[in-house]
Formats: structure tokens, C-alpha cells, sequence
């Protein structure tokens, strides 16, 4: 069964070293507001909407760099003016960038948390702008024009992340691209939408240009980091209609937990499906 539009990447769980360090990070410099708290986990959002569960673990082990598990996760915001308040705010805090890209499909910006996780803040191009070659989207990797961004900022920088930002997609580093593509479209019913980048691969539902980036840029057969390593802990998709989770749940070596279907792909990543 072929994933339906209205699939949507929910929310990311991470392992963090220092909790307080982290949550400071993402509401002052990401932008995001703390939506709950206990000693251990804090859920991050905007307005009520959670869109990262971070939990703390001062003795947690770094990940490997030869290994499976989160390439950067993508806050996809409404549009090319919030995308540039974005870059404000973090030129206000000094925060350095990673990289800056024009993907055709989207403008996006690249850094990394205080823990090293790799993160992207994007916004798309209409669709209509959006070329394809049959099933697969013409997607490229440019310089962004920083100048030009920031022109579209109209001199000022939100203090937070604004109304409409979601959780666009995720990319993963995973061990194999054969028994990726396997699982994601095979199995979860995920279509793919660009393989020009060597080594990668992109899926999606209802022709987006990716909800799920695959990449085996750690080296082909890399293994799984360590049990409770920094990094993703597992992430979110969700599906419009509950029968599609039924139907999931039948095809998915998973369990289902307070109405969710948590799973494993074939390189160990952890994923919760909801309706």
C-alpha cells in the first residue's frame, strides 16, 4: 500500500548529554518553547505542538562517526521571511552555520546542537516551481544567497520559531541502501522521489519532494551506535487514517504502545508510527 498524502514526519527523540544546556539552546537560539518538563525530558514545540522530545543523559556515549542513526533532522518553516528571521536569530546569538543550500525544492540552512546533532531549517518553493523528471524531482545542492535571504527579514529577528512550523522531513545515515529501500518503500509504502546523489536515496508520500533522506555516507554496512549513544533515540510518522495504521501493524515487525506502532528499520533505527 502506497503511503497516502497526508503522511507527515511528527516528532524526534534525542538523547542529549546536558539537558539544561540543550533546552536552553533550542528556546533561545532555535526558537522553540519548552511544552512540558520532568527531571529527565523536556518536550519542545511550537504553540502545542511537540516537534522534539529531548531526554537527558550525562553519561550517555558519544555516537561513533562510523556509524547508523540521525544525519540532522528538518524544521520546515511557512516561508522565505521566517526562513531569514531564522538566520537572523542565529547570526543574534552567534551560532555558527554548518552550510547554506539551494535545493531547487527548498532554501535551507545547516547547524548543529551543542551536542553535535545535525539539524536543518528550510522552507519549501511552491510546488508549482517544483521540476520532475517523471516519478523522480529535479533536486540540486547550491550556495544560498545569504544576502538576498536576509533582505526578505525586514531587519528584524523572531525570538521564536512561528505559528505553521512542522517537523518537514528527516535524514538518516543507515547501513544499506538496498535493504533501506526495502523497508521504507516496500514495507512502509513510502515512493522514491530522487536517487542523483550518490549514495542516497529520498522517499515520500504524496510527492513531496522527500519525507525520509537515506545515506550510507558513514560507509556502506556501518553499525549501530552504542545502546543509549547521543543522538536519535527514535522519531515519528504520522498517517491520516487509522486504517492505515491497522494495515501497518499487520505488515510491521512492531508492538503497538498507547495506540502507536513502534518498529525498527533495517539498520537498527527506531521509528513510532500514529494515526
Amino acid at each position: 500500500m502506497t503511503r497516502s498524502d497526508g503522511t507527515r514526519i511528527g516528532a524526534v527523540a534525542l538523547t542529549v548529554r546536558d539537558l539544561d544546556r540543550s533546552v536552553e539552546f533550542y528556546e533561545r537560539v532555535l526558537g522553540l518553547v519548552a511544552l512540558e518538563r520532568d527531571r529527565s525530558r523536556v518536550l519542545l514545540g511550537v504553540e502545542d505542538e511537540t516537534l522534539l522530545e529531548l531526554h537527558g543523559d550525562p553519561q550517555a556515549p558519544l555516537r561513533p562517526r562510523r556509524s547508523t542513526g540521525l544525519f540532522h533532522f528538518a524544521m520546515l518553516v511557512p516561508g522565505r521571511t521566517e526562513l531569514a528571521r531564522a538566520l537572523l536569530r542565529l547570526a543574534e546569538h552567534r551560532w555558527p552555520l554548518t552550510g547554506a543550500s539551494d535545493h531547487l525544492v527548498s532554501e535551507a540552512l545547516y547547524l548543529n546542537d551543542p551536542d553535535g546533532i545535525g539539524i536543518e531549517i528550510y522552507r519549501d518553493r511552491p510546488r508549482s516551481d517544483w521540476g520532475w523528471n517523471g516519478s523522480e524531482v529535479r533536486m540540486a545542492t547550491l550556495p544560498l544567497d545569504l544576502d538576498s535571504l536576509l533582505a526578505d527579514a525586514g531587519g528584524e529577528a523572531d525570538e521564536r520559531m512561528p505559528a505553521g512550523t512542522t517537523m518537514g522531513h528527516v535524514h538518516l545515515n543507515v547501513a544499506d541502501l538496498t535493504e533501506s529501500e526495502r523497508f521504507y518503500c516496500g514495507v512502509l509504502g513510502f515512493e522514491p522521489t530522487a536517487r542523483s546523489y550518490p549514495g542516497a536515496l529520498f522517499v515520500s508520500a504524496g510527492r513531496y519532494h522527500h519525507h525520509v533522506g537515506l545515506n550510507v555516507w558513514n560507509g556502506p554496512g556501518a553499525p549501530p551506535p552504542p545502546a543509549g549513544a547521543v543522538g536519535l533515540r527514535h522519531y515519528e510518522i504520522s498517517v491520516p487514517e487509522a486504517g492505515e495504521l491497522d494495515e501497518l501493524t499487520e505488515r510491521l515487525d512492531g508492538e503497538r504502545v498507547n495506540g502507536a506502532l513502534a518498529s525498527t528499520d533495517p539498520s537498527g533505527i527506531r521509528l513510532v508510527l500514529r494515526a
